[in-house]
């Protein structure tokens, strides 16, 4: 997944040379869990990343996003929906004047 690049003005994520998820709303992004949105989080967390030690990553460099693609593209699509009712609730609340 290192080649994963977003285009957040128009609601696209490319997950690799393959594939591009489009339609993200706005809001999706706007939902923050501490510094970073809950799609960078997912994004994160899911990435192809090559360790720094020699000997782990000889024996256990085995990850490939490839294999997960199906579960981190669901759980985008979840992510994204409670990001965007969760950003229209608590704008709703600002709204009613507590």
């Amino acid at each position: 997944m290192g080649e994963r690049s977003d285009d957040r003005d128009n609601g696209i994520i490319r997950l690799d040379t393959e594939t591009q998820l489009s339609g993200i709303p706005k809001e999706a992004w706007d939902y923050r869990l501490g510094n970073r949105s809950g799609l960078d989080w997912v994004l994160d967390q899911y990435r192809e990343k090559t360790p720094k030690d020699p000997t782990i990553r000889e024996k256990f460099n085995s990850y490939r996003f490839a294999d997960h693609k199906e579960k981190v593209i669901d759980l985008l699509a979840r992510v994204a929906r409670v990001s965007v009712e969760t950003v229209a609730i608590t704008e709703a609340m600002k709204a009613a004047g507590r």
